[in-house]
């Protein structure tokens, strides 16, 4: 089995390859895919629970990941904010001098989670600007319609 230490560079190279033989288009093909296989238990929370189901989600998958982050979330707003510190996937790239990272490595994240929780009825926004200190800005609200709208 792969180490998460190896699956970063791993994942980095396969955005790489897949651009070079698709172009973009290919690379987000992927995102979508992974997206529609393997966040089911993204969609469930925020289903299930609203927006606390994104802090439910990512207090667990960051946790895991060692990052360093902090977490918001106002309810009665419907705002859910990381603020990602320090990202270990996009560190871990940033410190490897044998290979080159991926350019767009970090957009991964923006495709993923904008496919599963903007039909749900939230806005996604990501800020990549500091993707090259490992660091970025990620909200989540719901939207004024959905606010009025039955579970």
């Amino acid at each position: 089995m792969i180490s998460c230490t190896e699956f970063i560079p791993a994942y980095s190279e396969l955005f790489r390859t897949l651009e070079q033989r698709g172009g973009t288009a290919a690379v987000e093909a992927f995102w979508d895919y992974l997206s529609r296989g393997y966040l089911g238990n993204l969609r469930d929370l925020v289903v299930e629970h609203g927006i606390r189901g994104c802090w439910l989600y990512w207090s667990n998958t960051l946790n895991e990941e060692a990052a360093d982050f902090t977490m918001t979330l106002d309810e009665d707003a419907g705002e859910f904010v990381i603020d990602m510190h320090a990202c270990p996937s996009k560190g871990r790239l940033l410190a490897a001098s044998h290979y080159p990272a991926y350019p767009d490595y970090c957009r991964h994240c923006d495709r993923l989670y904008r496919n599963i929780l903007e039909p749900l009825g939230y806005d996604y926004h990501i800020d990549l600007a500091r993707c090259d200190q490992a660091a970025c800005r990620l909200v989540v609200r719901r939207r004024e319609k959905a606010l009025h709208s039955p579970k």
